[in-house]
C-alpha cells in the first residue's frame, strides 16, 4: 500500500501570525461574532485549493486538449454500449 503524501494544509498545527486588516472589516467581523482566525484560515484554504487547481489545469492543458481531441475524433470509449 502506498503512503499518502502529507498535505501541509491539513497539518492541524497552529502558528501565530500577524495580519494587517482594515479596521472596519475587523470591527464588522467582531460585531457579527466571527472568529478572525477561523475565517482567515478557511479563506486561505479556499485560495490554496483554487490556485492548485488553476496550476494543475495550466500544467496539464496540452494533455487535456489531446484527450478532448481524441474523444471528438473517436467518440467516447465503449460509448456505443447500452445504458442499463
Amino acid at each position: 500500500m502506498r503512503a499518502m503524501k502529507h498535505d501541509p494544509v491539513l497539518s492541524g498545527k497552529r502558528k501565530p501570525v500577524n495580519l494587517s486588516l482594515d479596521t472596519g472589516v475587523v470591527a464588522l467581523a467582531r460585531d457579527q461574532g466571527l472568529n478572525l482566525s477561523q475565517v482567515a484560515e478557511t479563506a486561505l484554504k479556499v485560495a490554496i485549493t483554487s490556485e492548485r487547481e488553476r496550476r494543475w489545469r495550466q500544467e496539464n492543458a496540452a494533455s487535456i486538449e489531446r484527450h478532448n481531441r481524441w474523444i471528438d475524433e473517436n467518440g467516447i470509449p465503449l460509448g456505443d454500449l447500452p445504458v442499463l
